[in-house]
């Protein structure tokens, strides 16, 4: 990782991603763009029992949408679920038990969804920085199934539904973070050197935006975007972060700052307005690279990207069909 790329981003995150970056942005905002009402549009919501994903559902609850919570642990998720619906007095909440880091689990939850029900927005939220090198049940490195596999099994999944609706948008919940990163398609699972879990969810969100920029280019009936949701205290700061946290706390954003952008992109008719595959922060779209720092991919690496992605997909859905 490089050391200019760290200083500079580190610099740019005490200005911008802070709590009083936020409150500077938030100057600029068209109050106006979330007095929508959602009544008939269908929301996904992944990572939806905490943090960013469940402030999103509660603003997506509130303004009348139909709001599909994807967690992977039940307790949480109905305790959350019974916050939104009491505080949003909206009943249309679900909850789909689903473990993100399964690419089996990812795509047989999208095949069945696509049958059953109607969506408008998919809000790719959910993630996790895993410090140790671990692997899943079916032999991936954790945090690049659970953030870039995952991801793009269920987007691409959900793809023919979207075509099939009125302003369909995909929103992926990125990372300032990957401003750091430079796109590493030959170490995908990250076997090589010593393992760094941060930089692992670095290159993940490196990899979300470019996805995003891909998906914008393939599929124009639809509107993707990727956001930076600033440095936010969220019980996954606090966890997979503890010495970040306890150094910055008392400049972290809310919960509700950090999902703003993705609230703002899901529901607001402005937000559609922007091209699609850009990457916002507080409602503006933003550079994906820092100046001089040598970060950008070529077209190869990133079709090399794409082609290693497509084949773990086909791998396990394979297996996957074969098991049904």
């Amino acid at each position: 990782m490089s050391f200019y790329r760290n200083t500079v981003w580190f610099v740019k995150g005490l200005q911008e991603y802070t709590k009083s970056g936020y409150e500077a942005a938030a100057k600029h905002f068209v109050p106006a763009d979330l007095d929508v009402n959602l009544n008939g549009r269908s929301f996904m919501v992944t990572g939806a029992n905490s943090g960013i994903g469940k402030a999103a559902a509660q603003e997506i609850a509130k303004r009348g949408g139909t709001v599909h919570m994807v967690c992977r642990n039940k307790g949480r998720a109905e305790a959350a679920k019974d916050e939104i619906v009491e505080s949003s007095k909206n009943e249309n909440v679900h909850v789909h038990i689903v473990d993100m880091s399964s690419v089996r689990q990812v795509w047989e939850f999208a095949q069945s969804f696509s049958q059953n029900n109607t969506l408008h927005v998919l809000i790719n939220n959910a993630g996790c920085m895993v410090n140790q090198r671990e692997l899943t049940e079916e032999g991936l490195e954790k945090n690049f199934a659970t953030n870039t596999l995952g991801t793009y099994i269920l987007t691409t999944a959900l793809i023919p539904a979207l075509k099939k609706v009125e302003d369909p948008r995909v929103i992926t919940v990125s990372s300032g973070g990957m401003l750091t990163q430079k796109l590493d398609v030959d170490d995908l699972q990250f076997e090589k050197g010593t393992f760094d879990g941060t930089m692992a969810y670095a290159q993940n969100k490196r990899q979300q935006v470019i996805l995003t920029e891909r998906w914008a280019a393939q599929h124009k009936e639809i509107h993707f975007s990727s956001m930076h949701p600033g440095w936010a205290d969220t019980p996954a700061v606090q966890t997979s972060m503890p010495s970040f946290h306890a150094r910055m706390k008392s400049k972290l954003r809310t919960e509700a700052m950090g999902a703003d952008t993705a609230v703002w992109l899901a529901v607001s008719a402005a937000a559609a307005k922007q091209p699609s595959g850009l990457f916002f922060q507080d409602r503006k779209g933003v550079a994906t690279h820092l100046p001089l720092a040598s970060s950008r991919s070529t077209p190869q690496e990133e079709e090399k990207l794409l082609a290693a992605l497509e084949e773990f997909a086909q791998k396990k859905a394979s297996t996957s069909k074969n098991n049904l």
